[in-house]
């Protein structure tokens, strides 16, 4: 969207731009934004996306390499959308290995009630033993999951970070010309 304002001496257009993003992110993308030559006006919660901020930029619209920076903020947005997602992975295995291991746990468990009633015990505490193992062990399965995970990412997201940084570089490059 792009919007003018008249001075008395001047006429200057201004591009708008709205991002929903997460709070955590928040400062990286203020600093994305103002590197690609944005001007951060306003943020305001979301009442829909709890945990997200909406942020509210302007540019002039006759800024020098508009197009050469507009490619360069893909690129951030791109970049940034990845890290989120590996940021959301982080946890995401291990919590889905920990459920199903609990799952396990409570039909054992329920199978155990089951045997005892038809009186086989033998079989009920071993449902049972069983069952209570699979309740404890997705304890310790998800820490080690999860650690395992965030070791294979974070080298993945401080390339990811870097590239953003080579951009960040560019685009200053571009508009210190």
């Amino acid at each position: 969207m792009t919007m003018a304002t008249k001075n008395e001496t001047s006429f200057i257009g201004y591009d708008y731009q709205n991002v929903i993003v997460k709070c955590s992110m928040e400062s990286v993308y203020t600093d994305g934004y103002t590197i690609f030559g944005w001007v951060l006006e306003e943020t305001s919660n979301t009442i829909s996306n709890l945990g997200s901020v909406i942020m509210k930029f302007k540019r002039d619209c006759n800024i020098r390499n508009k197009d050469e920076l507009i490619q360069l903020q893909r690129q951030f947005e791109v970049c940034m959308s990845e890290i989120e997602t590996m940021e959301s992975s982080k946890a995401t295995g291990a919590v889905v290995g920990a459920y199903l291991m609990s799952v396990i746990g409570t039909v054992s468990l329920a199978g155990s009630v089951f045997t005892y009633r038809v009186e086989v015990l033998p079989l009920s505490l071993i449902l049972s033993v069983s069952g209570l193992a699979c309740w404890i062990i997705p304890i310790f399965h998800y820490w080690g999951n999860r650690k395992r995970k965030m070791n294979r990412l974070v080298p993945l997201i401080n390339q990811k970070y870097d590239e953003i940084f080579w951009t960040f570089d560019k685009a200053n490059a571009l508009l210190t010309e």
